[in-house]
């Protein structure tokens, strides 16, 4: 379809192919990791070797960051977070999030032939929190429902023995 504007011919967007494009990037928005994670149990699952592999969860108000390496931690086999998941910033520390990003690493992680983990949870410590946020035990739980066994878990928070000083300065009037 050709349009005439002040004289010139322009074609018009084809709003077909715009309305087909919109409806797959909708498509991708909606597909549910679980639904990845158990395609690839049921793919890879049958595999007779045992592999392990240690899930560090770092999990703040924020954020919860999962990195999946081998048993010595110089090899990383999958990772994910809350931001890759979501779109909106206050949602990234969010329960769904967590579970979410836990089921892509669990489908990554069937895929690399790794059907056991040993889980490893930190939250900020040091001057932060110590207590772990609300993603951590949403991840342990999505992991544990894809499939893949659980060997141990294990709080590795940072706890200071002699504190150092706080950041920032001295509050009130000063004379």
């Amino acid at each position: 379809m050709i349009i005439m504007v002040g004289g010139k011919k322009k074609s018009a967007p084809k709003v077909k192919e715009k309305q087909q494009q919109q409806q797959k990037d909708s498509h991708k928005e909606n597909l549910s990791y679980e639904n990845v994670a158990i395609e690839a149990q049921q793919k890879y699952g049958d595999q007779k070797a045992i592999r392990w592999g240690v899930a560090h969860i770092y999990s703040s108000k924020n954020n919860t960051i999962i990195t999946l390496t081998d048993l010595s931690g110089s090899e990383t086999i999958a990772t994910g977070s809350g931001g890759m998941v979501v779109s909106a910033d206050h949602e990234e520390g969010s329960p769904y999030a967590g579970m979410q990003a836990a089921y892509k690493v669990a489908a990554a992680a069937f895929e690399k032939g790794v059907t056991n983990i040993n889980i490893k949870i930190r939250a900020p410590g040091g001057h932060g929190s110590k207590i772990p946020g609300t993603g951590a035990q949403a991840v342990v739980r999505a992991l544990a429902r894809s499939g893949i066994k659980i060997g141990s878990i294990e709080d590795v928070t940072p706890m200071p023995t002699d504190t150092t000083k706080r950041p920032g300065g001295r509050r009130g009037r000063r004379v």
